[in-house]
C-alpha cells in the first residue's frame, strides 16, 4: 500500500486515526489545515454568504497539498496517510452550494481531479448523528458550536452517495458506533486488522466492529 486514506463525517476520528496508523506503522501523515482556512468560521455564521467561497478555497488547498506531499514522499516512511481525500472536497459542495454555484464547482473540480492519484484504500469512519455531535461539543472548537444535526445528517448522505457511484479504488465503511479506538487498544487492533490484513475490490466493503 503506498497511499490510505482515513475518511468521515466532522467529529468521526478521522485525524485522530489518521495520526495513530501513521505512528504506529511508520507513515507519512497527510493532515487537511482546516483550522487555518479564513472562510471557515464565516461560513458556520453565514453558510448562504460565504458557501462559494469556502469550498473553492478549500479545493485549492486539498489540491496543493496532496500533489505536494504525495509527489515529495519521505523516502524514510513506509506509506502515506491522509485523514482526507480531494474527494471531500464534491461531497461537501453538493451540500453546501446553490446548484449553479455548484455545477461552476464542478467544472473546476473535473479538472483538476483527473491529475490526482487515487487511493489503494479509503476508509469511512462511520458514526451516527448524535455521536459526531457528543464529539464535536467533547472538543470544543468556537466555529464548530452551531453545526446542526440536520447538517451532519446531510453530509452523511452525501458521502454515502459519492460511494455509491464510486468504481475507481476499494472503499471501506467502518462502523465505529460501538467502539472507542483511542480508549480501547483493543478497538484499535481490530480496525488496523480491518484495513491492514484483507484485500478489498474496487466499490464499497462495509465492516460492523
Amino acid at each position: 500500500m503506498n497511499f490510505l486514506v482515513i475518511e468521515g463525517n466532522i467529529g468521526s476520528g478521522k485525524t485522530t486515526l489518521a495520526n495513530m496508523i501513521s505512528e504506529h506503522y511508520n507513515a507519512q501523515f497527510v493532515g487537511e489545515a482546516f483550522a487555518d482556512n479564513p472562510f471557515l468560521e464565516k461560513f458556520y455564521a453565514e453558510p448562504r454568504s460565504y458557501a462559494f467561497t469556502l469550498e473553492m478555497s478549500f479545493m485549492a488547498e486539498r489540491y496543493s497539498q496532496l500533489m505536494n506531499e504525495l509527489q515529495n514522499r519521505d523516502l524514510f516512511k513506509d506509506f502515506a496517510v491522509a485523514d482526507y481525500y480531494f474527494m471531500k472536497s464534491l461531497i461537501f459542495a453538493s451540500v453546501t452550494l446553490k446548484d449553479d454555484e455548484y455545477n461552476l464547482y464542478r467544472k473546476f473540480f473535473d479538472i483538476i481531479y483527473s491529475r490526482l492519484p487515487r487511493p489503494d484504500l479509503y476508509v469511512y469512519l462511520h458514526k451516527n448523528v448524535s455521536n459526531l455531535k457528543d464529539q464535536i461539543n467533547k472538543r470544543g472548537r468556537s466555529y464548530e458550536k452551531n453545526i446542526s444535526p440536520d447538517y451532519l445528517e446531510n453530509i452523511t448522505n452525501a458521502y454515502f452517495r459519492f460511494f455509491k457511484q464510486q468504481q475507481d479504488f476499494p472503499v471501506v465503511i467502518i462502523d465505529t458506533n460501538q467502539i472507542d479506538f483511542v480508549k480501547n487498544e483493543t478497538d484499535y487492533k481490530k480496525i488496523c486488522n480491518a484495513i491492514f490484513n484483507n484485500t478489498y475490490k474496487s466499490g464499497i466493503t462495509r465492516i460492523l466492529l
